[in-house]
């Protein structure tokens, strides 16, 4: 999708830290980090949202939760916990409408927060 700003970072049109690739995954850290790790999961394929992505290939989404662990025990966070969201639809604050899953961990993650 020419107006969907991660399939410009998949294409290589917008630059962006990897920290893993597979053929069917990019792992790129955010630009806006909310955590000491802050890591975005994507598929390469273009789906809109989490929802989209379940119904179309759960195979998928399962790969997405597999990188979303190997990103987590790469930063070192996976033994003090770590936490996997995905914002679904404007109401949840879903502002890029490409699937997504934010890879959070390095501090206390309490909810709610505050």
């Amino acid at each position: 999708m020419a107006e969907c700003l991660f399939c410009a970072i998949v294409a290589g049109e917008i630059p962006a830290t990897t920290v893993l690739e597979t053929d069917r995954i990019l792992a790129f850290r955010d630009i806006n980090p909310q955590a000491p790790t802050h890591v975005l999961v994507i598929p390469k394929e273009h789906y809109p949202t989490v929802a989209a992505l379940a119904a179309a290939d759960a195979g998928l989404l399962g790969e997405m939760i597999t990188a979303a662990h190997r990103v987590a025990a790469d930063e070192g966070v996976s033994e003090t916990g770590y936490r996997v969201v995905f914002n679904t639809g404007p109401r949840a604050g879903q502002t890029v409408f490409h699937v997504h899953g934010h890879v959070l961990g390095g501090r206390l993650l309490a909810w709610p927060p505050g």
